[in-house]
């Protein structure tokens, strides 16, 4: 039963996992989204198209698997189906191949409008403004909406108008013309459910009995580890759990059928949204890594925050999540670059940390201490072995490899699904 891999994000999201799951879904029968919603955009590059998804598991783009959509999942059911539509559009075939959690919890229209309300406030964190947050307060206070609710019209009905109420007494405090009305949120979900019912399903059941059979299965996660609810720089997280725990409880597959925690770190760091970020640059380099990175938001287009590798914080979500294997993204941004700072280690008050502090006051006062490596200045889009890397690219990898402790066997060399270099995992 030990069939199933984890890829989970190890810094503040956007690490590539997208092209990650793509690539190794097909080895795989089934692909599991375990958290988040459509606040997370993955892109994959197959030849000249380019696909953003934001619900459905990358892994779809691989005629033999089949996608589900966890219980840890909040879902925007007009967000799903327009990414169906999408790929259909595509010439993709999804009949047949895209189950969502009988226990996903809905976004509703109000958590939408809570949600750029909140943002709007003095205490905004960088939301999305997806719904994300509300949705899961809304699950946490056992007001939810589950996906299974949608096929039950009174059920529905009875929630939606017992949550509106309560919902536009808070939005009128802030503004009238944004109240919503139940009968129309009924009617207009209720025209969206005979498309979806078919999708639903015991995912528990299912994906335990899967497994039973043999089948092998990837769980992905949203944003990243530092992002945990839990875990991350609280308050300026995600409302679930990007962990590899996380992939568990939300997906209902047990701790004893997990084999591999595959995490993704990009070769620098990124950060979306407020919050602290020790290694963040604020000069040409920094504004280089986006430009050629292309760092904007693929579901708002934001512009990230971009800084050094921070091999601190990697320490902390490597150990968090039981990592057996990285995969290395973006090293190709890199080439450009005469020299290449890594932090590793923080000064904080006088005092040397070498794990990414718990306590946010701490993170704010850490000052990144460098050790300054070599750059290459010579493209890698184009290898296709590890070997032919330049030599300063080879030693920057199996040095950061060397200080994490856990091996480097990927390398992303550029955003298409071709452009990634497998290698054996003590490579010398």
């Amino acid at each position: 039963m030990n069939t199933t891999t984890i890829i989970v994000g190890c810094q503040w999201g956007d690490e590539g996992k997208g092209k990650v799951v793509d690539l190794l879904s097909r080895n795989f029968d089934i692909i599991v989204r375990y958290q988040g919603g459509a606040n997370a955009g993955h892109t994959v590059e197959i030849g000249n198209k380019k696909y953003v998804l934001h619900l459905i598991p990358s892994g779809i783009l691989w005629e033999h698997t089949i996608c589900v959509i966890g219980n840890g999942v909040v879902v925007d059911p007009i967000v799903l189906l327009e990414e169906m539509n999408m790929l259909r559009e595509h010439g993709i075939n999804i009949d047949g191949r895209i189950f969502i959690s009988d226990k996903a919890h809905v976004i509703m229209p109000y958590h939408k409008v809570l949600d750029s309300l909140a943002e709007q406030g003095e205490n905004k964190i960088g939301t999305t403004g997806r719904g994300i947050g509300p949705c899961y307060v809304d699950k946490a206070a056992r007001k939810g909406i589950k996906f299974s609710d949608l096929f039950n019209p009174d059920i529905f009905s009875s929630k939606v108008k017992r949550n509106i109420e309560e919902k536009n007494d808070i939005i009128a405090k802030t503004d009238c013309n944004k109240i919503l009305y139940a009968d129309s949120l009924i009617a207009e979900f209720s025209k969206l459910a005979p498309e979806l019912q078919s999708l639903c399903i015991d995912s528990v059941v299912y994906l335990n009995t899967e497994l039973q059979k043999g089948r092998r299965v990837l769980l992905e996660g949203a944003q990243g580890a530092l992002l945990d609810v839990d875990h991350g720089t609280y308050p300026y997280v995600t409302s679930s759990s990007p962990t590899s725990g996380g992939a568990c409880t939300g997906s209902g597959i047990p701790p004893t059928a997990i084999r591999e925690v595959i995490g993704i770190l990009k070769a620098y760091t990124t950060r979306v949204g407020e919050g602290p970020f020790p290694t963040e640059l604020f000069d040409e380099d920094g504004q280089m890594l986006r430009k050629i990175g292309n760092e904007f938001g693929a579901t708002t287009g934001r512009p990230r925050r971009c800084g050094w590798f921070d091999l601190p914080l990697i320490r902390y979500t490597a150990m968090l999540n039981g990592l057996t294997q990285i995969a290395l993204t973006k090293i190709d941004i890199l080439d450009k670059f005469e020299s290449i700072k890594v932090c590793t280690s923080y000064d904080v008050d006088g005092r040397e940390l070498k794990y990414f502090p718990s306590d946010l006051e701490v993170v704010k006062r850490a000052k990144p201490i460098y050790t300054t490596l070599p750059g290459w200045q010579e493209d890698t889009s184009s290898c296709s072995t590890f070997d032919e890397l330049p030599e300063n690219a080879r030693n920057y990898i199996l040095w950061l490899e060397k200080h994490i402790e856990v091996p480097i066997t990927f390398v992303s060399i550029g955003a298409r699904r071709d452009q990634v270099i497998q290698r054996a995992p003590k490579q010398e």
